[in-house]
């Protein structure tokens, strides 16, 4: 983007309305250099994004779409439907919306003598008239004028419409000019568009429309509306909506003039584009040639965002005018009549216009009276010269005559019987010299446009227009059929109102015979440069060519009804086919504005897809490439294994592993904390070196992005990878990792899937997630490989609340139905807590005694010193780092032997092997009821019960006894009796325990809490000792280090931010959990 100048931004500190254009004017046209610039971001963003790839033999979404381009012809067929353009300046006046259904929509309005267009003549060309009838019926025009109201549509009564509307037509286009006021500073000066007004027109529009159509897009630009419909057969093919705006108002850029475009892509193939403009007003050489200049910048600034085919390929850069299949430039053009006085001219046009009034008074009154207000009678006004207008000379040299026909009284009487001649012999009208054609014809060649397209001065690159039949658009009496501007500035009826069109066909037929042109003067300059003065004194040069009139058109009148400068660029073998025009037409009995609407109706041929034929195309497109590129680009062969890795089945059933089963990485059924593993071989089968790796996956809503999903990792290793070694894969996805592949190498790819999230398995237990994804396995300059990764989850008792677990039946949560028919609120209770506690509690207290009766009788289960005599003092609740078992595999089989006898609802001894030690089936139960308690998703003591605890224990201000402490926890719980007996049972296993792990001898029976009783008598010493402050010491510890790991696992609260708080809260909860350990003063151990 071009770099500026800050001093060229205009200074603050003024409030002036020149400082505020100024400043408008600037960051205009910095937006507007960098729409211009925008090629090389647009370009380095596609690039990074991959779309193309820098190996030329590689196919891409481009090239595919570039090739089906190209046989477009084998699967598209000729369609056609009709487009119906209007064009209306409202002049902001009130009522106005009212009438724009009726001339719009319903074709109404039309006086058919005025119009040059007889009813007969739209039936010729395919359509009808709506209802079938006549306008015998319809309002007269001096009833009309009588009752005009903005209250009201001025729409004649009984009209049933003259031009085809309603289903007929396929696409609407209506472009309406000042349905604001433009002259007023606070609408010059709003920062947005007044979204009002242009709801007001669309809800009349709408409301006209047949049933069915729909909006396909709008754009307002201050005054200026644009709106297209399609009919709602039509509407599902459209696609690439664009949508665009062009000031060219006060300092150039200002959207008092200017112009809104739209562009829309019809059925895959072809670009419709839509032009609505309002240009610089006025009369005068200055004024025409701001119009010029208002035509060239919308010309060269319109652009619209690039096309995005149905394949989900973007076009590089967007379109600008002149890309279109079809295009249709509309509205207010300003363009005048000149070299002709406006009088003359309106009292020429008000002798026809008379003759649609039956009574003489309004209108009429007013038209009769102009006309006998002057002794000269209105001239009959024809070029004398008329290839005069086709010189180079400027406009204002053409001449022309005035032909009177004799006295005013003349004038009207002979212009009356002529016209009832015509009725009676029906005399053409281009034969009849006081016809109203041959009146047009006579002013149309002092028509601006025609001049300035002729000079090539403005659209006169394939424009064309039809033929004009009918009145000046431009301007009335506001309420009048026929009275020009009787205002004091009395302005001269002009064809202001105009609906231009053009094609891709014609715009090339243009170019071609320009650069024709070029070229033969060129040849003539090169001629003339060496020294040949006459073309023939060369034997090569067969005749004298003269650029300057060689070619000219010759006929008599160069601006005939029939065609325009851009036709004569164009041969009979280059006549465009696609298009016709069926109708161009004013609605000369609409009364609301100063403006009459024109209306234009076209015929367009176009290649519309045929699904069927182009997905067989598509195919096979896709497979020529595919066939052209796999020779030459890098290529992989993926194997994943299959095979059944299920050690621990349900009651004996056998898996599904390998049964129905998704392609890819099937890792079967899945439990909690079972690290299962997967191995995927990438073989380089191709000729070239390959470079893979695994790439981030498309996010989806809720996703964690990444290479793999959370409970997936992946590495690459050697082949030949042994069961240990899978170990060693850390929980991390190794996401960037590249290798390169010569030919014949290949390389294995580990994948370890492990669900051990308590999140993910509340999601998994209720079918709210699923362990299935896809990974994507990128080769640089191939093919992807997508690989699924599926597994099965087998539900589990881990992650569920208190309420849950106290209705699951006795076989356990693997009986229980599939969500949301689980657990419902309504099923019975089954317990007073979860079986799942009270089995894995009761693991605890057998599992201990029958370790610690083993240390008695062998000194140590292993002969080794054990846990009991020293190490950790949390044991056997110590992280399974501390465990006897090093192995991590190994430990997690001892963990899984103990929750899948909870969630199948069978004793947990049953299913650890016979020969286990009792002390490792001592730390899977220990350990598997840490992980248990920690998932619960509501805890032992919730959130809320933890709340009302902290506050019963705050309105007590002195210091309490462990005794009164327990009555007070015990107080809050009771609100919550399924909580309360779990947090019982626990506290009363741990005080058991802590007991064997620390005894304190004395040489009486010593008293435990009054919750605890000895599980047994030990009789680990004969003789009675005093206690002995190592070993109270020792017990004390115990305690804490129980009571640290379970009030983390029990409690549920609110954690503070700040450290030291943090502390605060987490002694407190300690302190909950320590209580219910700690014995009496002065009491002893459980041993006797």
């Amino acid at each position: 983007m071009g770099s500026f100048d800050s001093n060229s931004l205009p200074k603050k500190g003024s409030n002036s309305l020149l400082n505020y254009f100024l400043f408008y004017k600037f960051w205009a046209s910095q937006i507007y250099q960098m729409i211009l610039d925008v090629s090389t971001p647009v370009k380095a963003l596609v690039a990074n994004a991959g779309i193309h790839s820098t190996d030329p033999k590689v196919s891409t979404l481009h090239s595919l779409s570039r090739t089906l381009e190209a046989r477009k012809a084998d699967f598209t067929r000729r369609k056609s439907l009709k487009v119906k353009i209007g064009s209306w300046n409202v002049a902001a006046l009130p009522g106005t919306e009212r009438d724009v259904g009726g001339w719009f929509v319903g074709g109404k309005g039309v006086a058919e003598a005025l119009a040059g267009l007889e009813v007969k003549e739209v039936v010729e060309h395919g359509s009808h008239v709506p209802g079938g009838s006549s306008h015998d019926s319809r309002e007269s025009v001096n009833h009309q004028e009588h009752r005009a109201n903005p209250q009201k549509s001025t729409i004649p009564k009984r009209d049933t419409g003259t031009l085809p509307g309603g289903d007929d037509i396929d696409i609407y286009a209506l472009g309406l000019q000042e349905i604001v006021d433009i002259t007023s500073p606070t609408e010059a000066l709003r920062p947005y568009a007044d979204n009002s007004a242009a709801e007001k027109w669309k809800n009349c529009v709408a409301n006209a429309l047949p049933k069915g159509f729909k909006l396909v897009a709008e754009q307002q630009l201050m005054g200026l509306l644009l709106l297209v419909y399609a009919s709602g057969d039509l509407f599902p093919t459209i696609s690439s909506v664009s949508t665009s705006s062009v000031g060219t108002g006060f300092m150039g850029y200002m959207g008092n003039k200017g112009a809104v475009a739209i562009r829309i892509v019809l059925g895959e193939t072809t670009r419709l584009v839509f032009i609505n403009c309002h240009m610089a007003a006025g009369a005068d050489k200055a004024a025409l040639e701001r119009r010029n200049w208002d035509a060239n910048q919308i010309a060269s600034r319109i652009r619209f965002t690039p096309i995005t085919t149905m394949e989900g390929v973007s076009e590089e850069m967007g379109d600008s005018l002149g890309d279109e299949d079809f295009a249709w430039w509309f509205g207010d053009l300003n363009y005048r009549l000149e070299s002709i006085p406006g009088d003359d001219v309106r009292r020429l046009l008000m002798l026809h216009t008379q003759n649609e009034y039956n009574k003489i008074k309004g209108s009429a009154k007013k038209i009769q009276q102009e006309l006998t207000a002057t002794d000269s009678p209105p001239p009959f006004i024809q070029s004398s010269h008329p290839d005069d207008h086709f010189s180079e000379e400027a406009p204002s040299s053409m001449s022309s005559s005035m032909i009177y026909p004799g006295t005013l009284s003349e004038a009207a009487s002979t212009t009356s019987s002529i016209i009832q001649s015509h009725d009676s012999d029906h005399l053409d009208p281009s034969q009849d010299p006081s016809s109203l054609q041959t009146t047009l014809a006579s002013l149309l060649p002092h028509d601006q446009l025609r001049l300035q397209q002729a000079a090539g001065q403005a659209f006169h690159d394939g424009w064309q227009e039809g033929p004009i039949l009918f009145l000046p658009t431009y301007k009335y009496d506001v309420g009048s059929v026929g009275m020009f501007d009787s205002s004091e500035k009395r302005r001269g009826p002009s064809w202001c109102d105009r609906i231009l069109f053009r094609t891709r066909q014609g715009k090339l037929a243009y170019e071609k015979k320009i650069h024709e042109v070029d070229e033969s003067r060129k040849r003539d300059s090169d001629m003339s440069a060496r020294g040949i003065d006459e073309a023939g004194a060369e034997d090569s040069v067969l005749f004298d060519y003269d650029p300057e009139t060689d070619g000219a058109n010759t006929d008599d009148d160069q601006f005939s009804d029939t065609a325009t400068h851009s036709d004569a660029l164009r041969t009979k073998e280059e006549s465009d086919e696609s298009i016709r025009l069926d109708a161009y037409a004013s609605h000369q009995r609409v009364l609301s504005s100063d403006h009459k609407p024109l209306t234009g109706l076209f015929t367009i041929s176009y290649p519309g897809v045929d699904p069927a034929l182009k997905a067989i195309v598509y195919q096979g497109i896709a497979r020529d490439l595919d066939k052209a590129e796999n020779e030459e680009r890098p290529g992989v062969t993926v194997v994943v294994d299959q095979h059944l890795d299920n050690p621990i089945q349900n009651d004996g059933a056998a898996g599904d592993e390998g049964r129905n089963t998704p392609e890819g990485a099937n890792f079967g059924e899945v439990r909690y904390n079972q690290p299962k593993f997967r191995n995927i071989t990438i073989a380089n089968t191709g000729r070239v070196s390959a470079t893979i790796g695994f790439i981030g996956r498309p996010s989806i809503e809720g996703d964690v992005e990444g290479v793999t999903p959370p409970w997936l990792t992946l590495k690459f290793e050697d082949l030949g990878i042994t069961e240990n070694e899978q170990l060693l894969i850390k929980d991390t996805p190794d996401s960037l990792q590249k290798i390169t592949l010569e030919p014949g190498e290949a390389i294995n790819a580990v994948l370890k899937l492990r669900v051990r999230d308590f999140e993910l398995v509340r999601l998994l237990n209720s079918s709210k997630a699923v362990l299935d994804d896809v990974l994507i396995l990128r080769v640089t300059n191939g093919r992807d490989h997508f690989i699924p990764v599926h597994g099965i989850w087998l539900p589990s008792c881990i992650g569920r609340s208190i309420n849950q677990l106290i209705r699951v039946p006795e076989r356990g949560v693997r009986a229980l139905p599939p969500p949301p028919h689980d657990l419902p609120e309504s099923s019975p209770i089954c317990c007073s807590v979860p079986r799942e506690l009270l089995s894995l509690i009761t693991a605890v207290e057998e599992t201990i005694e029958h370790f610690i009766a083993e240390v008695e009788m062998t000194g140590s289960p292993t002969n080794k010193t054990t846990p009991h005599d020293s190490g950790p003092l949390s044991w056997p609740f110590t992280s399974s780092e501390d465990w006897v078992l090093v192995n991590s595999l190994q430990r997690n089989k001892r963990h899984s032997f103990v929750l899948e006898a909870l969630d199948t609802g069978q004793p947990i001894s049953a299913l650890f092997p016979p020969d286990m030690p009792s002390q490792q089936r001592l730390e899977a139960v220990a350990g598997t009821l840490v992980s248990f308690l920690r998932s619960l998703s509501d805890g032992i003591i919730p959130v809320g019960l933890w709340k009302e605890l902290q506050v019963a224990r705050e309105k007590i201000s002195t210091s309490l006894t462990d005794e009164e402490q327990r009555n007070i926890v015990l107080d809050v719980l009771s609100t919550a009796p399924n909580h309360s007996i779990s947090f019982v049972f626990v506290t009363s296993m741990l005080a058991r325990v802590a007991a064997e792990m620390a005894p304190l001898p004395s040489p009486g029976k010593p008293v435990m809490p009054d919750s605890v009783k000895p599980m047994r008598r030990h009789s680990r010493t004969s003789s009675t000792v005093s206690l002995t402050d190592e070993m109270v010491t020792r017990r004390h510890l115990v305690e804490m280090a129980y009571a640290r790991i379970f009030a983390e696992a029990l409690v549920r609260c609110q954690m503070p931010a700040q450290e030291r708080d943090r502390k605060a809260v987490e002694e407190r909860r300690t302190e909950v959990v320590a209580v219910f350990l700690r014995m009496r003063e002065g009491q002893g151990s459980s041993s006797d």
